[in-house]
């Protein structure tokens, strides 16, 4: 497995800042039907977090990606679901992954799936899989699946910032060895103990270290 990659904190206010200048915006509109691409990309953004699929971690990946794969045809579903302190928040985003990849593999029988996930996000994603994010941050009991004849055509899985790392779990079973975590040295929503709330802010330097992985995987 693909333990998580810590790196100490890039003091970069002012990029972070920039980032998140736009502010909060709303939960994503329900998209249509991806069209039958190579690759699926879905990602669940973080809690607030603005973008399409995520300014901090989803929209860089997906761009970092297109750029090592440009063989493939790729295609990014936002996972719909508020990503905010409601209690029935990552329970929202985990149907509505799954729902997502089960309709998209019935109607693409060619097609692969990435999952990205970003704090809370990554909650959607390890329930989507089948490892429990209850008792992490903004964590939620398992809802939903990806049922087990899918599971093949998931290529890889990657989180950012983790709140069950807090836990001292990990995503393990039958997604482990194309799983990749990247939890930050200090940052205080994956490491119990640590601190640095910046940290958790600084995972779009991680793009290209994930994209790579992730076309490893492809």
């Amino acid at each position: 497995m693909f333990r998580s990659i810590r790196r100490s904190p890039v003091r970069s206010f002012a990029v972070v800042a920039a980032l998140l200048a736009g502010g909060v915006v709303a939960a994503a509109a329900p998209a249509s039907a991806a069209p039958c691409t190579d690759i699926d990309l879905v990602s669940a953004r973080g809690t607030g977090e603005p973008g399409t699929l995520g300014v901090i971690v989803g929209d860089p990946v997906n761009s970092a990606v297109k750029g090592k794969l440009n063989g493939k045809s790729i295609s990014a579903y936002p996972v719909n679901y508020p990503a905010n302190l409601d209690l029935t928040s990552a329970t929202k985003g985990n149907i509505d992954l799954v729902n997502h990849v089960t309709s998209q593999a019935a109607s693409c029988p060619n097609q692969r799936f990435v999952l990205v996930g970003y704090s809370q996000g990554a909650n959607v994603v390890s329930n989507s899989i089948g490892v429990s994010s209850a008792g992490a941050a903004v964590g939620a009991p398992i809802a939903a699946t990806i049922p087990a004849s899918i599971e093949p055509r998931v290529a890889a899985v990657v989180v950012f910032g983790p709140p069950i790392g807090a836990l001292g779990k990990h995503i393990t079973g039958v997604y482990q060895g194309r799983t990749k975590e990247f939890c930050a040295s200090q940052d205080p929503v994956c490491v119990n103990g640590a601190s640095n709330v910046l940290a958790h802010l600084l995972y779009f330097l991680d793009a290209d270290n994930a994209a790579t992985f992730i076309a490893g995987k492809v």
